[in-house]
């Protein structure tokens, strides 16, 4: 789910920079300090917000590397759920993430063997070969999301 809107933020707000005449625009580049542009008008319309950082395909690309990936993704959750506080979603979007504990000891009896773990979750959800989520139904989103959930 977590690629899923992420993907589907960065499709949305492409989008419109394409259509304003900025064809190379791409979400995914933008610093994050530049990326408050748009954020009250997309949380208006899509119920939530994730920095350019914080989206799937970027965590996926720093996670090897990143000695703290478990405490990375939770921030990264709850900025998500945060980004809906106050508005019409916010019911929709707080606890989203709360079955998923990035710090079990189900992942491993370390952080880094967590972590490895994660890094081979985000590499496995990061190739399912979804193709662009605009040529897709949800439902596939959702029976991969089960699937991953039930292993």
């Amino acid at each position: 789910f977590y690629r899923f809107i992420s993907e589907n933020l960065t499709a949305y707000l492409n989008k419109h920079e394409h259509d304003a005449g900025d064809v190379s625009f791409d979400y995914r580049l933008v610093a994050d300090s530049d990326a408050e542009f748009a954020r009250d008008e997309v949380v208006a319309e899509k119920g939530f917000y994730i920095l350019p950082s914080d989206l799937f395909a970027n965590v996926r690309d720093r996670a090897s590397g990143d000695e703290n990936l478990n405490e990375t993704l939770e921030r990264v959750f709850k900025n998500i759920e945060a980004s809906a506080m106050g508005t019409d979603s916010e019911d929709d979007i707080k606890g989203l993430f709360d079955d998923l504990d990035v710090n079990s000891n189900k992942l491993g009896s370390t952080v880094a063997k967590r972590n490895q773990k994660l890094v081979k979750l985000l590499d496995a959800i990061g190739d399912l070969p979804l193709g662009r989520w605009e040529d897709n139904s949800i439902d596939l989103f959702g029976d991969a999301y089960e699937y991953l959930m039930q292993m």
